[in-house]
């Protein structure tokens, strides 16, 4: 089904053990949403045998998410891209800062008014970009885009393999309904059935 709205864009900064395995903070709203694209990179390989495609494989590389966002806030900009806000509440970027690596959660209305959720693991923002134009005869809004890099986690599930995406679509199962309810309240953990 289509989806005709976004919001609830959340960011949770990540710490890693000596062995670069995840854990997450507690989610801060990022800002209020506009736009969100995300595009996925595959690796790709094609077996030819007998003079045709006997085995093919496709598996996730990485990923590039774009958000249109209405601001950025100082202390949003220090999370997101390493920079310093001084005593004077004033951003200061440098050439030496160094964006953290943080999972992002948001929600995608459906034109059924049910909601997708998404959780990616592990995204590293870089500098937004910046859009600004003079007042003419007409008002223009001129917001940040920001953009990241999306890339699977280094800490393994409970399967051993390693998540890149969590999403989940209200209204599809009772059991779907536990994991949203909370959804905002930790970065989502996949849960299997032994």
């Amino acid at each position: 089904m289509a989806t005709i709205g976004l919001d609830k864009v959340y960011y949770s900064i990540i710490t890693e053990d000596s062995n670069g395995d995840e854990s997450y903070g507690t989610p801060t709203m990022l800002a209020k949403a506009i736009s969100a694209d995300l595009s996925v990179n595959l690796l790709e390989a094609k077996l030819n045998a007998d003079d045709g495609v006997a085995e093919a494989v496709k598996e996730f590389k990485d990923g590039t998410l774009s958000f249109g966002i209405d601001d950025i806030k100082a202390n949003v900009a220090s999370d997101l891209l390493g920079a310093k806000v001084d005593q004077n509440k004033v951003i200061v970027s440098t050439a030496e800062d160094n964006a953290p690596y943080v999972a992002v959660g948001f929600r995608a209305k459906k034109s059924n008014g049910k909601y997708r959720y998404f959780w990616l693991y592990r995204v590293k923002f870089g500098v937004p970009a910046t859009n600004l134009a003079t007042k003419g005869d007409n008002i223009t809004f001129s917001t940040p885009t920001i953009e990241g890099s999306v890339m699977r986690r280094n800490k393994a599930d409970s399967n051993g393999n390693h998540p890149w995406k969590a999403e989940v679509t209200e209204g599809e199962s009772a059991e779907s309904a536990t994991a949203i309810s909370s959804w905002y309240n930790a970065v989502y953990e996949p849960s299997y059935s032994e």
